[in-house]
């Protein structure tokens, strides 16, 4: 199934009409097939009547028994030819509906490895998973019409044709009713459609928040706020729910049309036929068939009625598909075609970052400091080309670079990147073979050989998603020792210790420096104990550098900079020995920068 699904064009988002017409060209070949099981098994149903009419008029009326007989056993082969004809079409069905489950899911999961650190501004991760939850689901649903559908299209025209040979009348008034039908149920699909597209922007707004109130439940429970942001969810959950009352209002009002104009549509054909017969007008036979004909035909019309309501709920759910399909990664994070663009400096050389004036000298472990950590993380951003700017790298533009070749040799390490479910070992080494002693190296460097001491499978423990089995100190370590296994060209690393107590941080300046000896990192914080251990320290206010020199000679000649360490100092004698502390909380670049090395 997941072979046949790959198509050789991308997804056609330029209308939800398109893109659900897409969904079906890409496998014509079982939409075919299917198209044919339900017409042959739709026309099928037409033909017991028929058969029955014939077997009463031509056997049982005059009572000829060979003849019944034989009839009867047209009729058996017919239901088993039909019930057959029916498993085929349910099978490839299925098969459709998966296939464009399986694509849609494809084109979603290929956008957002698309959109990469851009997603996260782009769109919302309730948007996404309502799109992965419910969407997906009614969108391959409504590719149900290209099987029944085309058969009810042609059982109707076979039906008509069957009664123009009994009656005209009764011809014209199946002609008539199933058009009629369709005017009926027409509006409340229209009303359909908008009740459905704005449940559906409440369920992505809601999913949205709840994403929010639980990645942030220990912060919310610290400041006294959860009660107040769950108070705000069961408001909007409760708007959710009234909404979907409306949609079920409607939705109702259109599954009962579904089963009652049918209903009325086969007394309308009936009543007729029933006075014709008593007038002698058709036979028996003839009643029982054109009985046969309207109740066989209350399944088309059904088909009809169900394949608009699919058909209404599939096209507000491919515009959410689409409007995600169109969203563009940063100019910055863009890919391009491969071999594009320049080669990175062969000799080691200045990262320069012309918007706050930061120069980042090769070799040396430069800190950036800036009371607003926003800042500094902006700074981090450009130099790491997930932000548009005229950063340069030696005499390139830093956007110049093939950015494969800039993900290989810059890494930007996120305080808070994404720590995915596997061993402490896949875990730490990424997509990257390491050997023990080299895993060991770098935990040393992290100060993280307690977590493998604490795990009772040492490097082969599993760590759960997002690191939850561990704390928020050795999460922290774990992401740093996962960014000095990586070993790059330069390592720009957000806030690497704001979540380790002043002794740990310590130890982790004085061993990164010694660790990455000639080679070029860069490290946002404004810990004196960080600072301390800078090769070179740029002091940054509002954005742009207004100092730059060693952190001794910072502290003598800048009050500012005196200031910003001091304050940092004295909130760091309060941290405990894996706490938190307040000072190095950071407004940091999306989590997902770490994973593109």
């Amino acid at each position: 199934m997941t072979d046949g699904s790959r198509g050789p064009a991308g997804p056609d988002h330029r209308s939800a009409g398109r893109y659900i017409w897409w969904l079906v060209s890409s496998q014509r070949g079982r939409v075919a097939a299917g198209a044919t099981y339900g017409s042959l098994w739709m026309v099928g149903l037409m033909l017991p009547p028929y058969v029955l009419s014939r077997a009463i008029d031509d056997g049982l009326v005059p009572g000829r028994m060979p003849v019944l007989l034989g009839w009867v056993a047209v009729l058996l082969a017919v239901g088993v030819g039909n019930a057959w004809l029916a498993v085929m079409r349910h099978r490839t069905m299925t098969r459709i509906r998966m296939d464009a489950t399986f694509r849609t899911v494809r084109a979603v999961v290929a956008q957002s490895l698309r959109l990469g650190a851009a997603l996260p501004r782009r769109t919302t991760a309730g948007e996404v998973v309502t799109i992965g939850i419910g969407d997906v689901a009614v969108i391959s649903q409504t590719l149900t019409m290209t099987g029944p559908g085309v058969g009810g299209v042609l059982a109707y025209a076979v039906v008509a044709v069957l009664l123009l040979a009994v009656s005209p009348l009764l011809a014209l008034v199946v002609l008539l009713g199933v058009p009629l039908l369709a005017v009926l149920v027409g509006p409340l699909l229209g009303r359909l459609q908008g009740a459905e597209t704005r449940y559906r922007e409440r369920q992505s707004g809601l999913a949205a928040q709840l994403t929010d109130l639980v990645g942030g439940l220990r912060v919310l429970g610290g400041l006294g706020g959860k009660e107040v942001f769950a108070a705000r969810y069961r408001e909007a959950s409760q708007e959710l729910r009234a909404e979907g009352y409306r949609v079920g209002a409607v939705t109702s009002w259109v599954q009962a049309l579904g089963v009652g104009l049918p209903t009325l549509f086969l007394a309308a054909v009936t009543w007729p036929a029933a006075r014709m017969a008593a007038q002698g007008s058709i036979t028996v036979g003839e009643l029982v068939a054109v009985y046969g004909y309207a109740a066989a035909l209350v399944v088309p019309v059904s088909f009809f009625i169900e394949g608009g309501y699919d058909l209404t709920r599939g096209l507000v759910a491919a515009r959410r598909v689409v409007r995600f399909l169109r969203l563009e990664p940063d100019t910055a994070d863009g890919r391009p075609e491969a071999g594009a663009g320049r080669d990175v400096p062969e000799a080691p050389a200045v990262l320069r970052d012309p918007a706050s004036g930061v120069e980042v000298v090769p070799g040396l472990l430069t800190v950036l400091a800036a009371a607003r950590p926003a800042e500094s993380a902006a700074v981090v951003d450009r130099l790491g080309r997930f932000a548009d700017s005229a950063a340069t790298w030696g005499a390139v533009r830093l956007d110049e670079i093939a950015l494969p070749r800039v993900r290989e040799s810059i890494l930007v390490a996120d305080n808070e990147a994404d720590l995915f479910a596997g061993t402490l070992r896949e875990v730490a080494t990424g997509r990257r073979d390491r050997s023990d002693e080299e895993i060991g190296r770098a935990l040393h460097t992290a100060l993280a050989e307690d977590i493998v001491r604490g795990l009772p499978d040492g490097l082969d423990a599993p760590v759960e998603a997002q690191g939850r089995n561990l704390s928020g100190g050795q999460r922290q370590r774990l992401r740093l020792a996962r960014a000095l296994l990586a070993d790059p060209e330069v390592l720009l690393a957000v806030e690497p210790t704001s979540a380790v107590d002043a002794h740990t941080e310590a130890g982790i300046a004085a061993r990164l420096h010694t660790a990455r000896a000639g080679r070029t990192t860069v490290v946002t914080s404004t810990s004196p104990l960080l600072l301390d251990r800078a090769d070179v320290v740029c002091f940054l206010v509002d954005g742009e550098v207004a100092a730059v020199g060693s952190h001794r000679a910072l502290l003598a000649e800048q009050p500012g900079y005196r200031r910003l360490v001091s304050r940092e100092a004295d909130e760091a004698e309060g941290t405990g020995a894996d706490g938190v502390a307040p000072a190095h909380a950071t407004a940091t670049a999306p989590a997902a920068k770490e994973s593109a090395r």
